[in-house]
């Protein structure tokens, strides 16, 4: 990597990795991101340490593993013990750190989901930024600001202010009581109040404040493609009139229609396509300010989304359009290499901006940098990536995945387990449930497990090891 490089880092909520428009059976369209992979590299086979949002943001932070890191659900309190890298980034490495949208660490104070307050920079100093302007998730904001009756975060603020926030709360009540997962009516906010026009704006205020005299760190947190899916009137027709075919989800057996599955994709394609026009709208900026070439631009996602695969929708699965995630990269120090399947984790964000900051990886995170990968140095990084949620944990090698604790039958419907579950209830799960070990190249529903002695054995011995040695560690706490 060259010296101190300008680090933006896009983030995105809920994308499948397969989404993009460098794969050919999927026709969205997604040219900024095609463009930066072109000039740097695309990681296609990097996968979330956990399938939720805190968590996975959590691990990020800290670099470290799920269970490590300890954020085991949505509203677990982020460790103090752990610091983020963005302060360091921000105290040693001199950077001036900036950041918006939503950033969802668990927990992170005694006012519960939200405590960034209405500016959105409320917690600065605590977490390292110089500058924020961060917002509550797009269901957390509604449901925050309906329960107070004012706002509770920047978005609603803004909405409030537009006059516009109850036709947004209305809205999400008329999506939630029907079938969520089915709603792809458009939304009647107008398209300069559609939340991510609105941290894109926020995120090229941020840029316009950065110092020229210092190099600068930037995360941009989206909120799309997240359900419900949501989308204005000029979203809505980007794959309509006329109507564009998707896949249709894999063995499926929910009760939904050819029809609505094909709507929802829909839905989905114009989220992406979206999120596309923003990264271009920030590239712009970058190149307008000459910033361009020395920014090291990161773009990734915190997990997937099953889309109806397997009978499922949203994450928390340890099925791969739940975990794995995009992963594109270029700037300063990353060699054009196009595709590159090496096995990456997105904890490994943490060691790449440290190093890329000059400052040295603590040997006692689980973090890994990827600048040698980025760089084309070898192409080996990671042997086996882990994963896990609730009571399930896996080892995956980029081809087989070993699972334990894990119960497809309670990913369905109502039947969905709590995020946080007991170290003593997992290991108790773990122990009832069969281990599965599917070969992704097959399908993610056939258990090869009595088939495939030597590569169960592989992978349950790293499990064992790295993993669920920590979670028999929490028990005697």
């Amino acid at each position: 990597m060259t010296d101190r490089p300008n680090i933006l880092f896009i983030f995105t909520d809920q994308q499948r990795p397969d989404w993009l428009g460098s794969h050919a059976d999927i026709p969205v369209r997604t040219p900024h991101l095609d463009a930066l992979a072109a000039r740097g590299v695309h990681l296609t086979n990097a996968v979330c340490p956990s399938p939720v949002c805190a968590p996975t943001r959590a691990c990020i932070t800290a670099g470290n593993e799920y269970d490590r890191c300890g954020v085991l659900g949505n509203n677990t309190l982020y460790p103090s013990r752990q610091p983020p890298y963005q302060r360091r980034l921000r105290d040693e490495a001199g950077y001036h750190v900036m950041g918006c949208g939503k950033f969802h660490t668990g927990r992170s104070g005694s006012d519960g989901y939200f405590d960034w307050g209405l500016k959105g920079d409320e917690r600065c100093e605590e977490w390292g930024f110089s500058s924020a302007r961060f917002n509550a998730g797009k269901n957390q904001a509604v449901l925050l600001a309906r329960s107070a009756g004012q706002p509770r975060d920047r978005y609603m603020a803004y909405l409030q202010q537009k006059g516009l926030m109850q036709i947004h709360i209305d809205d999400y009540a008329r999506r939630f009581a029907d079938d969520v997962w089915t709603a792809t009516f458009a939304t009647t906010l107008p398209d300069e109040a559609y939340f991510d026009n609105w941290i894109t704006r926020n995120g090229l205020a941020l840029l316009e404040e950065a110092p020229e005299d210092q190099p600068w760190y930037l995360e941009v947190n989206y909120q799309n493609p997240h359900h419900p899916w949501d989308i204005t009137e000029r979203m809505h027709a980007l794959y309509r009139n006329p109507d564009v075919d998707f896949p249709p989800p894999e063995h499926c057996d929910l009760d939904t229609t050819p029809t609505e599955h094909a709507q929802v994709r829909r839905n989905y394609a114009a989220m992406i396509e979206h999120l596309d026009e923003c990264v271009g709208q920030l590239l712009a900026k970058l190149s307008a300010r000459g910033e361009l070439e020395r920014t090291l631009i990161v773009f990734s996602s915190d997990h997937g989304e099953q889309l109806g695969d397997y009978g499922q929708w949203q994450k928390l699965t340890p099925l791969q359009a739940s975990l794995g995630v995009p992963f594109i990269a270029a700037g300063p120090g990353v060699m054009a290499q196009a595709a590159n399947p090496a096995l990456v984790s997105l904890i490994d964000l943490h060691a790449t901006f440290l190093e890329c900051a000059g400052l040295d990886v603590p040997n006692d995170i689980d973090s890994r940098s990827l600048t040698h990968l980025l760089s084309g140095g070898h192409q080996t990084h990671r042997r086996v990536v882990y994963s896990g949620l609730s009571a399930w944990r896996l080892a995956y090698d980029g081809r087989y995945k070993y699972i334990v604790g894990y119960d497809p039958q309670k990913r369905h419907g109502d039947q969905f387990e709590k995020m946080a579950v007991s170290a003593q209830e997992t290991l108790r799960l773990q122990a009832e449930r069969p281990a599965i070990l599917f070969d992704t190249q097959r399908d993610e529903y056939t258990n090869i497990i009595d088939d495939e002695a030597d590569i169960t054995g592989y992978l349950r011995a790293n499990l064992e090891a790295d993993i669920l040695s920590q979670i028999q560690h929490r028990t005697q706490k």
